[in-house]
Formats: C-alpha cells, sequence, structure tokens
C-alpha cells in the first residue's frame, strides 16, 4: 500500500496520534510519503501527485480536510479524513472513529464513498467545503472563537455566541437555482453535512450526496432569538423531530448567490479570511471521495 499523507502541524492539540496511526497501518512493503505543512504551503501543491498514490491521508481540522478534498475533486482519489483538529465536524458526520488503529483498518479495509463538495467564490477566487459555509453571526462565531480552541476546544465556540448576543442583522438577498428571495436576517448557511458541535443538526434531513444544499436563512432578531432553533436540532439528534422553528428559513438548492446590506463576513468549513458577501457558490456533485467506516457505509448507502 502506498500513502500520501498530509500533516497540518498547526492543527488541534499537536497529540501525534498520526504517527501511531502510521506504525499500525504499515505493514511489510508499504510506502508512506509524508508531507507537513502549518498552514504556509498550500495543500493543493503538496497534494500534486497524489495520482501515484492508493489513498491520501489528510491529518488535520476541518478546514485542511476541506482544502485537500477541493485539490482533489472528482479525481476518484480516496481520501482518509484523519480528525486531528479542535472540532473534527466532518470525522463526526462520518461516523469515523478518533482511535489510531481503527483508523488504521478503516484504512486497510478501503471502503469508499463519493460525497458532495461545496464550492464558494469571493472576489473571483473559489475555495471548497465539506461541511458548511456561510456568512454572517456564524461567522463572526467562528472569528471569534479561533484564539481559545486549543484551550478549550468545542466550547469555544460557545462562548463566542454568548459573547455576540447582539450581532449584525442585514438585508438579505439570495438567488437560489435562478429565484429570488429577499428578506432580513442574520446571517446564511449553506448545508453539506449537517451536523455541528455535540452532535447537533442544523436542518433536518440534509443529505451529503444528493447533489444539492440546504439553505438555512437566520432570521431571529437576535442570538437569543435562534435558542429555539437550537433545542429543536438538540430534539433532533436521533431524527425524529423535523421542525427547526421560524428563526431559521430552510430552501434547498444546487446554486446560490448571495447579497447582504450592510456586507457579512464569510467563513467556509470554519476558515475565517477576512472576506465579505457577495458570493456565489455551487455544489460538486459528489466529488469527494472518502474512506469511511463500517457506519458511515450502512448510513449512507439506503
Amino acid at each position: 500500500m502506498r500513502l500520501l499523507i498530509v500533516n497540518n502541524t498547526s492543527s488541534g492539540y499537536g497529540d501525534g496520534a498520526i504517527y501511531d496511526y502510521m506504525r499500525m497501518a504499515s505493514s511489510d512493503g508499504d510506502e508512506f510519503s509524508v508531507r507537513f505543512t502549518d498552514g504556509t504551503t498550500d495543500v493543493a501543491d503538496l497534494v500534486r501527485d497524489a495520482i501515484r498514490f492508493d489513498a491520501v491521508v489528510a491529518a488535520g481540522g476541518d478546514g485542511t480536510i476541506a482544502a485537500i478534498s477541493y485539490a482533489l475533486a472528482s479525481t476518484g482519489i480516496p481520501i482518509l479524513p484523519f480528525p486531528a483538529g479542535t472540532g473534527n465536524l466532518l470525522a463526526n458526520n462520518l461516523y469515523a472513529p478518533y482511535e489510531p488503529h481503527a483508523l488504521a483498518k478503516m484504512t486497510h479495509d478501503m471502503n469508499t464513498l463519493d460525497f458532495d463538495l461545496g464550492e464558494i467564490e469571493v472576489n473571483g477566487k473559489c475555495h471548497g467545503f465539506g461541511i458548511m459555509a456561510g456568512a454572517g453571526y456564524d461567522a463572526t462565531i467562528m472569528h471569534d472563537a479561533q484564539p481559545s480552541k486549543k484551550l478549550l476546544g468545542p466550547i469555544a465556540y460557545f462562548q463566542a455566541a454568548i459573547t455576540n448576543a447582539l450581532p449584525q442583522k442585514s438585508h438579505i438577498k439570495l438567488v437560489i437555482d435562478g429565484k429570488t428571495i429577499e428578506t432580513e436576517g442574520l446571517g446564511i448557511l449553506l448545508v453539506n453535512f449537517p451536523r455541528i458541535q455535540f452532535e447537533i443538526p442544523i436542518t433536518h434531513g440534509t443529505d451529503a450526496r444528493d447533489g444539492s444544499f440546504d439553505i438555512a436563512i437566520l432570521k431571529a432578531e437576535n442570538a437569543f432569538g435562534l435558542i429555539p432553533a437550537l433545542i429543536a436540532g438538540i430534539m433532533d439528534r436521533d431524527g425524529s423531530t423535523p421542525g427547526r422553528t421560524d428563526s431559521l428559513e430552510i430552501h434547498s438548492g444546487r446554486r446560490v448567490e448571495a447579497y447582504a446590506d450592510p456586507p457579512l463576513q464569510i467563513q467556509y468549513d470554519g476558515e475565517v479570511p477576512g472576506l465579505t458577501t457577495p458570493f456565489k457558490a455551487r455544489i460538486l456533485d459528489k466529488a469527494a471521495r472518502f474512506i469511511v467506516s463500517d457506519a458511515a457505509l450502512a448510513e449512507f448507502s439506503k
């Protein structure tokens, strides 16, 4: 087996789990090529010859995995999302284990499924995302959680939400597959995988293999107005509570244009690059081939 391992040394807690994985995954005759980034080197350069390998191991946070997945979009190269970040939302959505030996077993089993990716275009430049992208309140939370993520982990996001209880409200215009919607809101979310921290699903019934986004408009007057939707999400962990209250207006579509006055800050898979609306986004049908667990294979093959 030939593996290309891309390790983001600045992700997560630096616990070295990737090295335990390599020891457990290796056997006689295997070849592992390990390449490192601290966020400075573009991961697209690190996977430029990925076709020479049987699979790529993307070790880092959700942003790292999204960037590698986007660089390898529609190539059919299997990617193991190795959860080495602080949130690891993709791993949670894929029912993936965290233990190196279990991830090594997954690699040898090589069960794969193809999933949709998102592409967001801002100021003429495109970025990929796997879980969700958005503008407004969610981007503010992502931005303000950055300094304390390594110390507090997922709690940092809730701390940032409480700190920003009165976020900016904007007039939002969306063009979804050619249909125009105008409303007032705190933000916009383009959802591919629905589960955020603590297994809370933002939307109900979202399918990351159906070729469309769920598009959620945050319509509350303030952050406290989103609490009913949060409670509905908590109750929906088993899939039995479809409602999300009037504080979320949910649509679906393949292509989205978003405008806001005043402009809203943008994030994609937790990356907050300092950009603002307007943006365009589109779904890339089943563009990422992930190595998955037996649980994910059973869940997403239905």
